[in-house]
């Protein structure tokens, strides 16, 4: 049996959770499950980091003991994980006392190797990225990369050799490609180390909330020597419980946000190295979480607690809207009206609808049982090929960690299954009584596949996939990958219902649409007017509406939203417009580019699946159910006004 350890970076107690921490730990879950799944033994970890100036400085601030604001903050983050049902194996506390003992173990390990020697620092500190910054790495008082606010501090203070391990680290890296991905990250640290590393501070001596240092009590250990500790804690602490810890070290992966990249990349595997341990095998760097495009903040009215989004969206949903919606290790964009419709077309429309569907024919055409699996025609031999092609496209997706992959590949195979139902017309093969064997089969194979596309979602979508499989049958024994071989449903299953799946979201009305409704209900009036006049206008008001040529120089499908195209159009202005139209069924992307088009330029933008439209273009319905865009010919300029 293959091992996995997964960790999350511990989450500092200062503040409280928010959509970037629920995220990180979401993805580990996630991992977590699915190598369960593959027969793994698997060790997921998580927790708070709790020493450091920060918090001393949070607590004084608010009247409270550094203890008491870290149990309280810590507690925030064990309820909101026990919220978003997190399968780990062990929450962290740095103020454990196994930890403080193997944090104390590392620095006596590293100060026996010679690598630490006391000495004097000066430098620019940044107390809320327990950080100190060189000068080409300040501007204005603060921090260039975080625009964390720095002071000068002067102490005695323990120092790492860490540029006795530039060579070291730059063998591991060349040694090891994939122990940082995304690629840029690695090439980044590289770069990083390869410019030349100094000796670290790693101990205070002017505050006093963190672990002391072995044998001089005036000094308490960096944070950062003992936040990493962390990893060598959970599992069996080490230099305590070595049959434990040998069984999952080195991590199998450290999970951690690009703001943290230096000391997980170049830091930690130079302290295990000292210490005489391993470095973990790789370390994944993801990106941050905008909302609605921009960045996360109290100040900004757009920080978005968890809490508040398992009080607004089904689990399952918002776990698939986070790993479908942005490569890991890309930054994303929150939007409300993307989770949505990814859950209305995606798990709806397209899975959820399969299953209803299926379940009430297996239930009104063969009496509720599964039928027996037999000889397959061709196009249920093209069906099993797509379904092992998934199989195999999920496994490298997962080993990528290309989470939105794997997601699309499965979700391709429900869609494959759809197709496959309309082809086969199992509800005029129950009409001929001739077709009996045939419609038995048609409904076997869907019903399998479903099995199939269930157990590829269910490290995403726990809930619902453990629903569907309870309507199969399925023992909790055979809830794994190992049964991903076509023909495993047995044959006279009792299919049950497993209800609705997926229900259709709509938005809650804004504040500022619930202000506009007497505008609208005026506007009806008007209209109203218009009506009785034989819906004539005045040529005033046609006036108001202004429509001019359009360029299209770009166009792309939008992921997720079949219908919608995105345009970036030059109506004669310094910049093109982005323009979002519905006509995705009509027209290919390439075939727009270059040609000429009627666009109405004085609309109040939109968001339309969370991308701001500028303008809208004309279209008309043709005789066979399409649409066709106005066009000009290359004699008129973009900008052009259509009078």
């Amino acid at each position: 049996m293959e091992t996995f350890y997964v960790t999350t970076p511990i989450y500092y107690v200062n503040g409280s959770p928010h959509i970037g921490h629920a995220y990180t730990t979401i993805v580990a879950d996630v991992l977590a499950r699915y190598h369960r799944m593959r027969g793994d033994e698997v060790f997921f970890m998580t927790g708070t980091d709790e020493h450091g100036l920060k918090v001393q400085r949070e607590a004084e601030k608010a009247g409270k003991t550094p203890k008491q604001l870290a149990d309280e903050n810590s507690q925030k983050f064990r309820d909101v994980f026990e919220r978003l049902e997190l399968t780990h194996d062990r929450f962290i506390r740095t103020t454990d006392e196994d930890h403080v003992r193997v944090a104390t173990r590392i620095f006596q390990a590293m100060k026996e190797r010679g690598d630490i020697y006391l000495d004097t620092y000066e430098g620019w500190y940044a107390a809320a990225d327990e950080a100190f910054y060189a000068e080409d790495e300040i501007e204005d008082g603060k921090a260039i990369a975080s625009g964390a606010p720095v002071e000068w501090v002067s102490e005695a203070s323990y120092f790492f050799r860490l540029s006795a391990y530039q060579d070291k680290l730059l063998a591991w890296y060349k040694s090891n490609p994939n122990c940082i991905r995304p690629e840029a990250r690695y090439n980044e640290v590289v770069s990083f180390v390869e410019g030349g590393l100094q000796d670290l501070s790693i101990s205070r001596t002017t505050f006093g909330w963190g672990i002391p240092i072995p044998e001089d009590d005036d000094h308490i250990m960096y944070v950062w020597v003992d936040a990493l500790t962390n990893y060598i804690t959970g599992v069996g602490a080490f230099g305590e419980d070595d049959e434990a810890f040998g069984k999952f070290w080195p991590c199998s992966l450290h999970l951690l946000g690009k703001d943290i990249l230096r000391f997980h990349c170049v830091f930690w595997p130079a302290f295990l190295m000292s210490a005489g341990l391993e470095p973990p095998e790789q370390l994944f760097v993801h990106g941050w979480w905008l909302v609605e495009g921009e960045k996360m903040s109290k100040r900004a009215g757009n920080w978005i607690d968890p809490n508040d989004l398992v009080d607004e969206f089904p689990l399952d949903v918002l776990r698939y809207y986070l790993l479908r919606e942005v490569p890991f290790g890309n930054d994303g964009n929150f939007v409300r009206e993307r989770l949505i419709e990814r859950n209305n077309s995606e798990l709806a429309d397209n899975f959820g609808n399969l299953v209803n569907r299926m379940v009430k024919m297996v239930q009104r055409f063969v009496g509720g049982k599964a039928p027996a699996f037999g000889a397959l025609t061709d196009d249920d031999k093209a069906l099993v090929e797509v379904a092992e092609k998934a199989r195999g496209e999920v496994e490298d997706a997962f080993a990528a960690r290309e989470f939105h992959r794997a997601l699309e590949v499965t979700l391709s195979l429900s869609t494959e299954l759809n197709q496959y139902v309309q082809r086969n017309q199992p509800w005029k093969l129950a009409k001929d009584e001739s077709q009996a064997e045939r419609l038995g089969q048609v409904l076997y194979h869907t019903l399998e596949g479903i099995r199939w596309v269930a157990l590829l979602l269910s490290p995403v979508l726990p809930e619902a996939a453990g629903k569907v499989l309870d309507a199969l049958g399925i023992e909790e024994s055979a809830r794994n990958f190992s049964t991903l071989e076509w023909g495993g449903l047995s044959q006279g299953q009792t299919i049950g219902d497993p209800d609705v799946l997926f229900t259709k979201l709509e938005l809650p009305k804004k504040e500022e649409e619930a202000e506009q409704a007497p505008k609208q209900q005026k506007k009806k009036k008007e209209k109203k007017k218009s009506e009785d006049k034989g819906g004539k206008l005045d040529f005033k008001d046609f006036q108001q509406l202004e429509m001019r040529v359009g360029l299209v120089v770009a166009a792309e499908k939008i992921d997720g939203a079949d219908k919608l195209l995105k345009l970036s159009v030059d109506v004669g202005e310094d910049k093109p417009r982005t323009v979002v139209a519905g006509i995705a069924l009509a027209y290919e992307p390439e075939a727009l580019v270059g040609n000429r088009y009627a666009v109405v330029t004085n609309l109040k933008p939109a968001k339309i699946f969370g991308i701001k439209s500028e303008a809208m273009m004309l279209a008309a319905d043709t005789t066979d159910g399409k649409l066709e865009l106005a066009k000009f010919s290359e004699a008129t300029a973009p900008g052009t006004r259509i009078s």
